[in-house]
Parts: structure tokens; sequence; C-alpha cells
């Protein structure tokens, strides 16, 4: 299974992003799945990329060629896949992964959880869509979903459309029990005014 992680590329934040990062790594070669990720030499990019070849499985990272020029390609991804732009290399990554999974990251990585969720809701696909919250990183963005169901700009039945692991180890087994549902594909009914 390919396992798309997103997640930041800043090497200053806490360690304990970084030991969970590591973690996920591990899992995913345990399982004898592939990475594929933003291919990047920094952050928790780098750490789940080493981790994951240390434990015995392929890494993709997928790079914009203007990171390239930057030196920001990892020497550890077994393959990595140059893409023009950003927008190319989300396709790439969505195209070729069969789950998706956001460690904590910026807005780049959140950009890129959240639409997949969004293309998920719209039924361009049926894979998992996995938030590990590490350190209780994700709380403000949730209580952000809470209110757009609170106030009816979205349904019910999208809390489906992803998982909240509390670690590496809890996102693995529902990505091992996953079974894709069919969401209501109708739109709300709009009231009169």
């Amino acid at each position: 299974m390919n396992i798309c992680v997103f997640s930041s590329s800043s090497n200053a934040i806490p360690d304990v992003y970084f030991q969970e990062a590591r973690f996920l790594g591990q899992l995913i070669g345990k399982g004898n799945h592939t990475l594929v990720n933003g291919g990047a030499n920094v952050g928790l990019m780098e750490a789940v990329t080493i981790a994951t070849r240390n434990a015995g499985s392929k890494t993709i990272g997928i790079i914009p060629e203007k990171m390239i020029g930057r030196s920001l390609a990892s020497e550890n991804a077994h393959e990595v896949l140059i893409t023009k732009d950003m927008q190319e290399r989300k396709a790439r990554m969505r195209e070729i992964s069969d789950v998706f999974i956001a460690l904590p990251g910026g807005f780049g990585t959140l950009e890129e959880i959240l639409e997949v969720m969004t293309l998920r809701q719209l039924s361009y696909h049926t894979k998992p869509v996995i938030f590990i919250n590490t350190n209780n990183f994700f709380k403000y963005l949730l209580k952000q979903f809470e209110v757009t169901y609170n106030e009816m700009f979205a349904k019910e039945i999208y809390r489906d459309l992803y998982f909240v692991a509390e670690n590496s180890e809890d996102a693995i087994k529902y990505l091992n029990d996953y079974v894709p549902i069919e969401l209501d594909t109708k739109w709300f009914k709009v009231p009169d005014k």
C-alpha cells in the first residue's frame, strides 16, 4: 500500500513531533508499505523518510523543481519524482497514494490534507484520510470543524471523511480496518427565506 504522509518541513519544532514521525515511519516499514511524501530533506518529512527506509520499506519523494534548486531534495528517498510545480506535485501524490495521513505541519500540510478531504467529500476518491493528533496539535482545527457542523456548513455524515488518531499506532490500526463507506451525495436542502 502506498501511504502518503503530509507533514512539516521545519527543523525548529519540538522533538515530540519528530519522535512521532519516526514511529510512523517504523510502522510503515514494518507493514511493508511504501511511503509517499513531499521529498524534502528537512523537518518531519525527512524524519519519516529515514525511519521508513531504515525499517526496510521503499520511499518515494515528490518535489517541485523549484525546491531542487534550493537543495531541498532528500537523499534518503529511494525515488525522487520532480514536478514542474506544487499543483502537479499534489496531483501526483494523490494519484499514486492509497491513503493520506497528516502529521502536524504548517499551511502547506493543512492545505494538502484539507484538499484530499474535500475531494473525498465530493466522491473523487474513497481513500482514508487520517490526522495524527500528536501533542493535540490539531485541537483548534477540530474545534473549527465542530463550528462547521453546528452551524450547518457541513453535514454530520462528513465526520466520516476523516479519522483523528491519537498516535501512529492508532492510525495504522484504523487503516488496516478501513472499509470505505458511501457518503451522502445530496446537497443540503436550501431553506426558504
